[in-house]
């Protein structure tokens, strides 16, 4: 394919340079530069994109195309319909490398319509570095960066309370707009900069914390030849994602206004406590997956779409959302239904391969800290165990005695816990001692769950069924 995405500027003309973006992987250009340039389309939101680049990957600028990208937008929509929709993104204006152009990055600060900081620097990106100084060019970590950018921007502009800007960080760590503006006044104190500039820092400027959902595949090399076919052009930065996204933002009301969303009803939900959202988030849709892995691996299946589609996984999942998680959650019952309900969707795609193996590295941990809680509340609210969230549990220990038939399981996770399944795999006569062993470990679960009404019986009972009737007979007797 010769014809290449390139910029007409009479088709995309460049739009005012109000938002700053650090961070130019394949999340941020799927998630939330697609998200403003429906934003640009349907409304006068009117708003262009730099991207800053926080580490020099080697890898070619987004300004070989002009800024222009493709997004691919697949999955299944909300009528249960498969869709493909490509769009190309205008709403990027131009992409800065902060290790070599950093004098055009502060140069930003001086612009008086800049209005938002996006960011996603990997978890690790909001950090604390001692090291780092204000005369740094450029500091090393992003709220070292975010400080200096800050401090020239309050200067250039006087402390103007109006110049400040709304911070929208996207890193998958708890409340990560407050822990950014945590560091930020850490290094302006430790720069020894104003008081009149830290309380600028804290007046003038909205930070914002933010959870955001979306599963972003990337750039699909496997399919690229029959995709420029397709589009009638060949597109480097081509990036692909599901359907469904969530982005929610915990900030003051007039955000809605701010950011058009009654022109344009986008999937953006402003909140005054993202913590509900999280623990939905974490309870239905890793909560969900967390469960299914070893019930649905054990039972002969090796991908998400295929446990879905298979009848009694499917009935298993629908039960234990129902009946056990969605009850223990402290939302508002019909958003959780809904949210289950895309969720299901969402496992479905059929653009998405995703491995049960992948998901499974390290589900003790991730049962402790995606279903335990749940576990824990039903519990507390019913006086028994939740017969599903034990099945779970028994189909989780036996899939850390490694084996499916006669096929090795890779197993990956804490050596400590990984050695006493050695341990228990050698006392293989003696699985309700051993399950007792599993259970009492309060080291790993911060609980003794054989002190929970009867999650040892249930537990129990359920590898018994697993190991002599296999999990498809056990699943029935549910």
């Amino acid at each position: 394919m010769e014809q290449r995405l390139t910029r007409d500027s009479a088709v995309f003309p460049p739009r005012p340079e109000k938002i700053i973006q650090f961070g130019e992987g394949n999340f941020l250009r799927a998630f939330i530069d697609w998200q403003f340039d429906l934003l640009n389309e349907h409304t006068d939101f009117n708003a262009g994109i730099t991207i800053v680049r926080p580490i020099d990957a080697g890898h070619p600028k987004l300004d070989q195309q002009g800024g222009l990208y493709t997004a691919l937008i697949r999955g299944i929509n909300e009528v249960g319909e498969s869709i493909s929709q490509p769009r190309v993104i205008s709403s990027v204006n131009r992409e800065l490398l902060a290790y070599g152009e950093f004098d055009q990055v502060m140069a930003i600060a001086q612009n008086p319509e800049l209005e938002w900081v996006v960011s996603n620097t990997t978890e690790a990106g909001i950090s604390f570095n001692e090291n780092d100084q204000l005369t740094d060019y450029p500091p090393t970590s992003f709220p070292a960066k975010v400080t200096k950018f800050l401090h020239h921007r309050f200067v250039h502009f006087n402390g103007s309370e109006d110049k400040g800007l709304i911070f929208l960080p996207c890193e998958l760590i708890d409340y990560n707009g407050e822990k950014l503006q945590e560091f930020v006044i850490k290094y302006a104190q430790q720069w020894q900069l104003s008081e009149a500039f830290i309380a600028w820092v804290n007046t003038a400027n909205t930070f914002c914390s933010t959870l955001v959902d979306r599963i972003v595949t990337g750039f699909p090399k496997d399919e690229i030849n029959q995709l420029d076919i397709e589009l009638g052009y060949h597109d480097d930065f081509l990036v692909a994602a599901e359907h469904f996204y969530l982005f929610v933002i915990q900030g003051p009301s007039w955000l809605n206004e701010k950011l058009r969303l009654e022109q344009c009803p986008l999937n953006i939900k402003i909140v005054s406590d993202i913590k509900p959202y999280k623990e939905r988030k974490v309870g239905i849709l890793n909560g969900a997956h967390t469960a299914m892995v070893p019930v649905a691996y054990l039972a002969g299946l090796d991908t998400v779409s295929e446990s879905v589609n298979d009848p009694q996984i499917a009935e298993f999942l629908e039960c234990l959302l129902d009946d056990e998680i969605i009850p223990v959650l402290n939302m508002d019952k019909q958003e959780l239904d809904e949210f289950k309900v895309s969720v299901i969707s969402r496992f479905k795609n059929p653009f998405i391969k995703h491995y049960l193996t992948s998901i499974a590295l390290n589900s003790l941990t991730k049962f402790k800290t995606r279903l335990l809680p749940q576990l824990i509340s039903y519990v507390q609210q019913n006086g028994s165990a939740p017969k599903h969230l034990c099945f779970s549990l028994a189909a989780l220990y036996c899939f850390y005695l490694g084996k499916r038939n006669d096929e090795d399981i890779p197993l990956s996770d804490n050596q400590d816990l990984l050695d006493k399944f050695s341990v228990w795999r050698k006392k293989s006569d003696n699985h309700a001692s051993n399950i007792e062993g599993f259970l009492s470990m309060a080291e790993h679960w911060g609980v003794d769950l054989t002190r929970l009404a009867n999650v040892q019986s249930l537990v129990t009972e359920s590898f018994s069924n697993i190991k002599t009737l296999g999990v498809k007979e056990a699943l029935s007797q549910l």
